[in-house]
């Protein structure tokens, strides 16, 4: 896989504003696919082709159920709209955020844009960055489009992590998500040495 065009083609941002009454980040993450709509909506919903490049995720999946992943996060899904909008809540080690995705389709295939809200400011997030969320999402996407690529293969985030071209990625996905802390308002100094607390963990050399 090409990861330094890989790289090129996410879009990032972060923007503070206010959901159900309290301050939130949002960080998004925006990415075209060479696929329809309707294939790029059954394989971020479709629970036998999830496990290929994300996580296996059991529960009543439908609006209004909830979902598990395993060993991740749960929750409820609050919109379901094929082909389009996908809404959840993102329940994990006891804190309650939200997902939201849209699907659109592009002349050449479709576009993909995730937003992840959570409570800002919080301990986590002034420890780590956007990049504590960003740099998973990021390695999902990049699951997602390794799945599309070569739909009999199963990605292995583990394994991308551990070798030199993976830690290069996320050392440079970790600092563009840095970088879009600065944007967004962060004192630059210390949005740095955030990210890189980010990029150690994701690294396994946590801080």
């Amino acid at each position: 896989m090409d990861f330094g065009r890989y790289l090129g083609s996410v879009a990032r941002s972060v923007h503070d504003t206010t959901r159900e009454g309290m301050q939130v980040r949002v960080v998004t993450l925006a990415r075209s696919y060479a696929t329809s709509v309707e294939d790029l909506w059954d394989a971020i919903t479709n629970p036998e082709r999830l496990p290929r490049w994300f996580l296996e995720v059991t529960g009543d999946l439908k609006q209004g159920g909830r979902y598990q992943l395993q060993g991740n996060a749960g929750g409820t899904i609050l919109v379901c709209r094929p082909p389009e909008a996908l809404d959840l809540t993102w329940e994990f080690a006891s804190t309650l955020s939200w997902v939201d995705v849209r699907l659109s389709a592009e002349a050449e295939g479709a576009r993909l844009v995730l937003s992840h809200i959570a409570e800002h400011p919080n301990e986590f997030v002034d420890k780590y960055g956007s990049g504590a969320g960003g740099i998973g999402w990021d390695l999902g996407l990049l699951g997602l489009a390794h799945h599309l690529d070569n739909p009999s293969e199963k990605f292995n985030e583990e394994e991308l992590a551990a070798s030199p071209q993976g830690r290069s990625l996320i050392a440079d996905v970790g600092a563009a998500w840095g970088e879009a802390d600065i944007a967004a308002g962060d004192d630059p100094e210390k949005a740095r040495a955030a990210a890189a607390r980010s990029i150690a963990f994701f690294s396994g050399e946590a801080q």
